[in-house]
């Protein structure tokens, strides 16, 4: 999520910490959240690219909740009401004029509608148009732009219809949550068309059951607001979170709201995200409450969650007091409550994650930096590991066969033919389980001689450890293809536990990546003074060929005379593009150069 600096500040009465000199403002914010929260993907113009992980979906895919983060890890305090739920309809008493009916409470178990009237829609103001620029948003108008930037803002996704194109009956509106019926059609707010699934939730109009948006997911064309609209119903709700996602899938059509639908958030927050909505909405374009509707199936449970200091100190391995655990919950804000040994919190009603002692043992670890938690080697095992017999058997007959110069390959277990027929077959070419590994294998060698000057083999020999599937039972097996064309095939048994004793698994190479693109071949054959060793010679020719030779050895070698005779091969090769031989040309006439300052003859 893109958080801009000067769009946070405004949840502090304190400055935010700055950079260092000649970098951004926001790489102090940057730094902690990476320590102790979230990586950052990119800081540009003071504007942070937060990857939000998928377990703080609930509260940190907005600014309020990236502000709490900060709050509590730099311990800098947030201004007055900055982080308080409360209840969207506590300062309302007026008749209602909305209906509101839900059919499935299990994937929406909260809806609030709210009436305004007489408003003024119309272009935003230059401070909302650019916090919505730093999201990646086009200003629409102020009614919209208002319901957006409550959603960045809180993490509670909104939406407004204009009133004037619902249904009133006797001066009441209805709004009907409802599954979709199966090829019932839809035009959004982009002008798509949409054809609906019965396993895909809508928001209609009661009255003539038309379908006004795409629940959690995108409002509709039809009652979408204009620069004519006068009276506005917002939306606030609390969907299904996998329903939305499944929606979302299957209509090719996510959304911001329905990013935060997916990661699931609290329904509490349905009525503060519509209050404040409501409230910009009225400073923004005018406008009166007129009344509103709030259906909630089942309301939040407060839940608490309790964990001893031994516990904190066990799991992190440290020697944390009382007082330091009580200090680092009174800022992240979760009230709690200590009993001997024993700290019990109230779970903010955003916090969907914190449901056991582990998670309350994470907070504390991440607040006061796991960079402060000394390391501590693990305890030497009072138990001898077991050695699993086939693993055994294969990393020894493995390393057996690249003993000997053979490649390991791994190739695909289907094959054109065989015993056995696979159910959901992968396609129609090769629909068996293979019983022999030899038409892979000579397939692969012979693949793998065109890159055996790249390796430095003089041929290729291939190796396969795995599975066949033949005389109806399963065998695992080594095959090899060596350069005359011989094959072998033997079944590997497992080995007994006593051979296991004094094994100890040889060491291996590091890894390093290859180059996708061909290489290109040259020979040297040079003239040397005879106490001129190959060594030297190969020092001065790979000094002076550049990051493009990749690999050099010698292939020849006589003396006559006073003089040897040393014939080099050498690879060159680009990890970013296809070398042509003008490429290679210029390397070699800078070693030529290079090779007659010295004195030394190119034969």
């Amino acid at each position: 999520m893109k958080i801009s600096r000067e769009w946070l500040q405004t949840f502090f009465e304190k400055s935010l910490p700055a950079g260092r000199q000649g970098l951004p403002d926001a790489e102090a914010l940057a730094n902690a959240l990476t320590f102790h929260a979230f990586e950052i993907e990119s800081v540009e113009n003071d504007v942070l690219d937060v990857k939000v992980t998928p377990n703080r979906g609930h509260d940190c895919l907005s600014y309020r909740g990236i502000a709490k983060e900060i709050s509590a890890i730099l311990d800098i305090p947030l201004i007055s009401g900055a982080t308080t739920l409360r209840d969207a309809n506590e300062a309302f008493s007026m008749e209602m004029p909305i209906k509101v009916q839900i059919q499935r409470t299990d994937l929406c178990n909260r809806y609030i509608a709210w009436s305004i009237q007489g408003v003024k829609v119309g272009p935003s103001p230059k401070w909302l148009v650019d916090r919505l620029l730093t999201m990646g948003q086009h200003s629409i108008n102020n009614v919209v732009d208002a319901t957006n930037y409550t959603m960045f803002n809180l993490g509670q996704p909104l939406h407004a219809f204009d009133a004037s194109k619902l249904k009133n009956v006797s001066g009441m509106f209805s709004i009907s949550v409802r599954v979709a019926k199966t090829g019932e059609s839809f035009s959004g707010l982009d002008k798509k068309q949409y054809i609906l699934a019965d396993t895909m939730l809508v928001i209609a109009d009661g009255h003539s059951d038309a379908v006004l948006g795409v629940a959690g997911i995108k409002g509709g064309e039809a009652s979408g607001i204009s620069n004519e609209t006068t009276d506005i119903i917002i939306e606030s709700a609390n969907f299904d979170g996998v329903s939305v996602r499944k929606t979302a899938a299957a209509l090719k059509l996510r959304t911001d709201a329905s990013q935060r639908f997916e990661q699931v958030i609290s329904p509490e927050l349905a009525g503060e995200g519509i209050r404040a909505a409501a409230k910009l909405i009225r400073e923004l374009a005018g406008g009166e409450l007129a009344g509103f509707a709030d259906q909630y199936a089942a309301l939040q449970e407060a839940k608490t969650v309790s964990v001893s200091l031994e516990k904190i100190n066990a799991v992190l391995g440290v020697s944390l007091q009382r007082e330091n655990i009580e200090t680092v919950f009174k800022r992240l804000q979760f009230p709690c409550t200590c009993q001997g040994d024993t700290v019990t919190i109230e779970v903010p009603n955003e916090r969907l994650d914190i449901v056991c002692a582990e998670d309350l043992i994470e907070e504390v670890g991440r607040i006061i930096g796991y960079d402060s938690i000394a390391a501590i080697p693990l305890p030497k095992s009072e138990k001898t590991p077991h050695v699993n017999p086939n693993f055994f058997a294969e990393e020894k007959m493995r390393e057996e066969m690249i003993e000997k110069g053979y490649s390991e390959v791994i190739t695909s277990v289907f094959s054109e033919r065989g015993e056995r027929v696979v159910l959901n077959k992968v396609d129609g070419v090769k629909p068996f389980l293979r019983d022999s590994f030899m038409e892979n294998l000579s397939e692969s060698r012979m693949k793998a001689l065109q890159y055996k000057d790249l390796l430095g083999l003089k041929d290729a020999k291939v190796f396969e450890i795995g599975t066949v599937w033949r005389s109806g039972k399963e065998e695992v097996v080594v095959a090899s293809v060596d350069a005359k064309g011989t094959s072998a095939e033997e079944i590997i048994t497992p080995i007994e536990a006593k051979k296991y004793a004094n094994y100890a698994p040889s060491s291996s190479e590091q890894y390093q990546s290859f180059s996708k693109y061909p290489y290109i071949v040259r020979d040297i054959a040079l003239w040397v003074p005879s106490k001129t060793s190959d060594a030297e010679v190969l020092e001065v020719i790979r000094h002076n060929a550049g990051e493009l030779l990749v690999r050099s050895e010698k292939f020849d070698e006589f003396k006559k005379g006073d003089k040897t005779s040393f014939a080099f091969r050498l690879i060159f090769q680009s990890f970013d593009r296809t070398l042509f031989d003008g490429d290679a040309n210029e390397r070699m006439e800078s070693i030529y150069m290079a090779v007659k300052e010295l004195r030394w003859e190119v034969r």
